[in-house]
């Protein structure tokens, strides 16, 4: 079965997420593509489609959301996992909903709450100044949920 992760990844949280799932269904049955910087082959060649992104300000990538959307119809046709990678655990589900077309949410073979990180290395000055005020973070914090990633992966196989 041929698997393709089409992610989008501001920090590179989400591009750690995407590899560690590459991994798990193993890189000769998988290809990650970051949506924001690389082209997208043939949706046609693939069995299986996987969907994720970050969440900033309650919802995924603005890419992601055009992707699922342009892409309906063929993404009903497969098997679908979608995820995302948030800091606000009390709020993975209404911006899981937020991020996602309804119908691709009911059609998904997985779904993936993978918690995230605030990498302040690679935040510009206003990003670190909304997630100091909004989360109340001032260093680098990890909350990914590895467990998570490594369930969602095997139910993608």
């Amino acid at each position: 079965m041929n698997t393709l992760i089409v992610y989008a990844s501001n920090h590179g949280t989400t591009a750690k997420v995407a590899e560690k799932i590459s991994r798990i269904i193993g890189h000769n049955r998988c290809r990650t593509v970051n949506i924001r910087s690389e082209s997208l082959p043939d949706l046609d060649r693939f069995d299986s489609i996987i969907i994720g992104g970050s969440i900033h300000f309650g919802k995924v990538q603005r890419a992601i959301r055009k992707f699922c959307e342009k892409n309906i119809e063929v993404l009903l046709k497969k098997k679908l996992g979608l995820f995302i990678c948030y800091m606000e655990k009390s709020k993975e589900l209404e911006e899981y909903l937020r991020s996602f077309p309804a119908v691709l949410i009911n059609h998904a073979h997985a779904e993936g709450f993978f918690g995230g990180e605030c990498d302040f290395d690679n935040m510009n000055y206003l990003e670190k100044l909304v997630v100091k005020k909004h989360l109340g973070f001032d260093k680098t914090v990890t909350r990914l949920d590895g467990q998570s990633i490594n369930h969602f992966a095997i139910m993608m196989q």
